[in-house]
């Protein structure tokens, strides 16, 4: 009786650690977007107006937590956390449950950028008007005091595991997640936010926390009560790993998802020319990711894009930038997410006064980038979902530069950084004639870009020159004329 016991808490173990890698998308649906600053009203209107038709699956938002309030409004205020009240530039309670509530219910899911690593760097008052004591480390709204922190030391030697999750991050406040009293409060707010309807968490520095601590406080959160939603929340952390330092990714995919940030600096690389495109015919784990179910992946985020590694392809770079999510929505690794920014000149600057206004072709103004509404990224959405469920066939390449595959008999892909491609490639699609996604878009029965002519033989006639736009073509059979 003893070992049945045993056994079955150790299933439940199991099986409640892969459900924390279930994204928790609805059917039919793929790819997470960032909507990076928007307000909580304007994320409900764009999962009613263009996330829910476009079949996107779910909105990273910006920390719901009260922050405090830094001169001159920078981005990476929202990360300086003063209280967990849900209080913000971007709204109050009330708007968040409202924006859950709408784009639930046309089939969004909402994740959260949980930042519990530390708390504010700032003395002073935050969005919901909370104090904040950096110099006796007293945050009372929580309340945390100083015995809930680690000792005063900087991170910087990141060959010491200890330096880096026990010391403070960029003179932030590092909590200490072995107390059970901090545990409490983290948790907390995390089921608080289960309450309300969210799917999951991306875990603001992860790596800079002891997996031990993370593997409890996640396995403490409740399961979740959302609309059309049940079993564990998705967590997937920021753990950032690229090699050749003491803090590894693979400390902490065995209970929940991680963000992989080599995939983007790899696809950077390759798009702009530094490794040949043929060499993604085995692109996955033998690069050195993560297992694909394991994986969250991106070509750029809030913060990389602001940074100087040339390997961070960002919308500054649009065509090489473009082919990378193309890539990266075309090919079945992995779970993805595309940055919705805003434009900015120099690190610290923060978002727009006024939210995104749109444009008839569906692009933003009053100084958003919205990535998500170019063409050639929320066609490539579809094309994700029409081919879900299919592998990877039909390769082909020119040894160099010049790559083309198929997903199944529902999807193909063409990519040229070099030279025109002009070829009759094998295909699996049905035969017919098909709308390019990426120079247009089926509308009424008609192609407004190129269209793609597939024989009976499954042979597809591809043209694809290096003076157009866009060194992609995509077809796919929910655009078939």
């Amino acid at each position: 009786m003893q070992l049945v016991v045993l056994f079955s808490a150790l299933s439940v173990t199991i099986f409640s650690v892969r459900g924390q890698k279930n994204n928790h998308f609805a059917e039919g649906r793929n790819t997470i977007v960032h909507l990076f600053e928007w307000h909580w009203d304007a994320i409900a209107s764009e999962c009613e107006n263009f996330l829910g038709p476009k079949g996107f699956a779910g909105v990273q938002v910006s920390p719901p937590n009260e922050n405090s309030v830094i001169s001159n409004r920078p981005w990476w205020e929202r990360y300086q956390p003063v209280s967990y009240q849900l209080t913000t530039r971007s709204g109050n309670e009330s708007a968040f449950v409202d924006m859950v509530r709408r784009c639930s219910n046309v089939g969004v899911r909402i994740y959260v950028d949980a930042v519990f690593n530390h708390m504010s760097g700032t003395s002073g008052r935050g969005t919901a008007g909370h104090s904040s004591d950096i110099g006796s480390l007293s945050y009372p709204a929580v309340p945390f005091k100083s015995n809930d922190f680690h000792s005063r030391c900087d991170v910087n030697n990141y060959q010491d595991a200890k330096n880096i999750r026990n010391c403070w991050l960029s003179e932030l406040p590092d909590l200490d997640q072995s107390h059970d009293s901090v545990r409490k409060k983290i948790v907390e707010y995390l089921n608080h936010l289960v309450d309300l309807g969210v799917a999951g968490f991306r875990v603001d520095a992860a790596k800079h926390m002891w997996p031990a601590d993370l593997k409890a406080i996640y396995s403490s959160v409740k399961d979740l009560t959302g609309h059309g939603l049940s079993g564990r929340p998705f967590f997937y952390q920021e753990v950032i790993d690229l090699g050749g330092e003491a803090v590894k990714k693979t400390e902490y995919n065995s209970f929940g998802a991680v963000l992989e940030f080599k995939y983007g600096a790899e696809l950077g690389n390759a798009f702009q020319g530094r490794n040949d495109l043929h060499w993604l015919v085995n692109w996955g784990p033998e690069w050195g990711l993560l297992p694909g179910t394991d994986a969250v992946v991106f070509i750029d985020n809030h913060d990389n894009q602001r940074g100087r590694s040339p390997a961070i392809l960002t919308y500054k770079n649009p065509e090489p930038y473009k082919m990378a999510i193309a890539f990266m929505l075309a090919h079945p690794y992995g779970t993805t997410r595309i940055i919705s920014s805003f434009g900015f000149d120099n690190f610290d600057q923060g978002p727009p006064v006024q939210q995104p206004g749109f444009r008839s072709d569906d692009t933003c103004t009053n100084g958003w980038i919205c990535e998500h509404r170019w063409r050639q990224i929320y066609n490539m959405v579809g094309f994700r979902n029409a081919v879900a469920g299919t592998g990877i066939n039909n390769w082909w390449s020119n040894g160099h530069q010049q790559i083309a595959f198929g997903r199944g008999n529902k999807g193909f892909i063409a990519f040229t950084l070099h030279g025109d491609i002009d070829q009759n490639l094998q295909t699996s699609l049905p035969a017919g004639t098909y709308c390019d996604v990426i120079s247009g878009s089926l509308k009424n029965g008609s192609c407004t870009g190129k269209t793609v002519n597939v024989n009976r033989r499954g042979k597809a006639a591809i043209s694809l020159y290096i003076t157009e736009d866009d060194g992609v073509l995509a077809i796919h059979v929910n655009e078939k004329l």
